[in-house]
């Protein structure tokens, strides 16, 4: 990887991307809610749990199979696998966090000097882009490896959850970066779970964390979309 291509590696797995990825939890304020997390051992279950589940089984090998079609220039495989993630989506939420991110990656695309001359595919400059779509083509544009994009991508889900801990428990910075050290060598492993991952071991499954995102629907009191 080139010096250029580790700068923009960390553009992307910022929390200042300006996306809107900190203000969703994916059903992790209502776990919280309802008592499933409450201190930092429920946390870091739950976050292995998904993890080792649909983040890493689902999500991220999807990113790279973007990623793939993005380098090949195949537009069917891109299109196919847009239907694809947007039908994944669980939740009304979790298809508006998907869609939402996803528009505004595609507009700041547009408006970056890197990425303006080289488009989306026609069918897909306009109507819902899923995120994950999306951030496969920006980093395949910005000269990231498929490994590295998604080790991109791994570590910014797992930061952000890390501070929807932060603000939502009475969790520290510290503790929160003890989390994260926790965690880590699982992230590793995720990455490379992910780019090797054959199609028919693809799953999505997470029945509780669905279920706590459609909670979170109708949860009178949040500080998060989702």
């Amino acid at each position: 990887m080139t010096p250029l291509a580790a700068l923009q590696c960390l553009r992307l797995a910022s929390p200042g991307l300006p996306i809107g990825g900190y203000s969703y939890s994916q059903g992790l304020e209502t776990a919280i809610d309802l008592g499933q997390i409450h201190d930092r051992a429920s946390a870091e279950r739950w976050l292995c749990g998904l993890l080792a589940g649909p983040v890493s089984r689902y999500d991220a090998p999807m990113l790279a199979r973007a990623h793939r079609a993005s380098a090949a220039g195949d537009d069917a495989a891109l299109l196919a696998l847009n239907q694809t993630l947007l039908a994944s989506r669980d939740s009304r939420e979790q298809r508006q966090e998907s869609v939402q991110m996803g528009y505004s990656l595609r507009q700041l695309l547009l408006a970056l000097p890197e990425t303006a001359s080289q488009p989306l595919p026609a069918a897909l400059q306009t109507g819902e882009l899923a995120f994950i779509l999306a951030y496969g083509w920006a980093g395949c544009r910005l000269g990231l490896d498929e490994a590295t994009l998604v080790q991109a991508y791994l570590w910014s889900w797992l930061e952000n959850q890390v501070m929807v801990l932060m603000k939502a428990l009475p969790m520290g910075q510290t503790v929160g970066q003890q989390l994260m050290s926790a965690l880590l060598p699982l992230l590793a492993e995720a990455t490379q779970r992910a780019i090797r991952l054959p199609d028919q071991q693809l799953s999505s499954l997470a029945p509780m964390q669905s279920w706590m995102a459609m909670q979170h629907e109708t949860q009178y009191s949040r500080l998060f979309r989702s």
